[in-house]
C-alpha cells in the first residue's frame, strides 16, 4: 500500500502527467483538492473507487481516510494541483505518515507559472536582463514569511518575482516594489490559469492593484513582476549562436584563402 501525492498540474485535465493520471487509473481511493484541482482530472478513477473532496477537511480527517485505507491494503492518490513541491501543504502529511510508517511517493506535476508563462507566450529569463526566478509569497491569513524573505529584501535582486497567494495583497507590493523597479516595471496577473476562465493581464507596478480591482479579482492568482515580462526585450542566448561553440558544436572554421 502507498500514498502518491500527485501532481495534477494548474487545472488543465491534458497537462497532468501520463504517470500520475495512470495512477488515478489504478488507485481505489482518491482524495483531491477540489477547490483547486478540477473534477476532470480525476474522472478516470476506478467506477468502484472511493473518491473525496479534501476542501471541506481538516488534517485529522484526511489522515484518517489514510490510516483506513492503509490498513485494507488499498493505495490512494493524493491529488494536489500544479506541482506538491510548491505551497502544496504535503509537508505535514508526509511527517504524520512517516510516524504511522506509511509508505508514500510524490509524483511532480505541471506548476502554476510555468503554464502561465507558455500561456503567455514567453521565456521568463532572458539574457542580461533576469536569469533568476525567485516563487514567493507575502504575509495573509496563512502562515507569516520569515523576515528574510519580504519582498523588499527579495525585491534587491531586481530578479523576476513571481509571488503566490498574494492578490488580496496587492497595495502592499506596491509599496515595497515600486522603490525597487519602478512605477513602469513590467506585471503580468495571472489568474485561473489551465481552467477555462483563465486570464492574462498585462500591467505595470503602478497600474497593479487597479487591474485587480477592475477584474474583481480575489483568489487563484499569480503576479509576476520584472523586466523580462517586457515581450519587446530581445536579448538573443549565446546557446544557438553560430559563433558560439561547446561540447556538442564545434565553430566552423573558415577555409584557407577565404575570409
Amino acid at each position: 500500500m502507498t500514498v502518491y501525492f500527485i501532481g495534477a498540474g494548474p487545472g488543465d485535465p491534458d497537462l497532468i502527467t501520463v504517470k500520475g493520471q495512470k495512477l488515478i487509473s489504478q488507485c481505489p481511493v482518491c482524495i483531491y483538492a477540489g477547490s483547486l484541482v478540477p473534477e476532470d482530472v480525476i474522472t478516470s478513477a476506478p467506477e468502484d473507487a472511493l473518491v473525496m473532496d479534501s476542501a471541506s477537511m481538516n488534517l485529522e480527517e484526511i489522515m484518517e481516510i489514510i490510516t483506513k485505507a492503509h490498513n485494507e491494503g488499498k493505495d490512494i492518490a493524493r491529488v494536489h494541483s500544479g506541482d506538491p513541491s510548491i505551497y502544496g501543504a504535503i509537508a505535514e502529511q508526509i511527517e504524520r505518515l512517516k510516524n504511522l510508517d506509511i509508505p508514500f511517493e510524490i509524483v511532480p506535476g505541471v506548476p502554476a507559472f510555468a503554464a502561465a508563462a507558455a500561456a503567455f507566450g514567453q521565456e521568463l529569463t532572458i539574457p542580461k536582463i533576469s536569469q533568476t526566478l525567485i516563487l514567493t509569497r507575502t504575509s495573509m491569513k496563512s502562515t507569516d514569511m520569515p523576515e528574510d524573505e519580504d519582498l523588499a529584501i527579495l525585491g534587491a535582486s531586481q530578479a523576476t518575482l513571481i509571488i503566490h497567494l498574494s492578490v488580496r495583497n496587492s497595495l502592499a507590493i506596491q509599496r515595497k516594489l515600486i522603490p525597487l523597479y519602478g512605477e513602469d516595471c513590467p506585471v503580468i496577473i495571472a489568474y485561473r490559469i489551465g481552467w477555462a476562465d483563465q486570464q492574462i493581464i498585462r500591467t505595470n507596478l503602478q497600474s497593479l492593484r487597479d487591474e485587480i480591482r477592475a477584474y474583481k479579482l480575489t483568489r487563484t492568482v499569480l503576479i509576476f513582476v520584472g523586466k523580462s515580462l517586457d515581450p519587446k526585450i530581445i536579448e538573443e542566448s549565446a546557446l544557438y549562436d553560430k559563433n558560439h561553440s561547446h561540447i556538442l558544436r564545434f565553430k566552423k572554421r573558415t577555409p584557407q584563402g577565404q575570409s
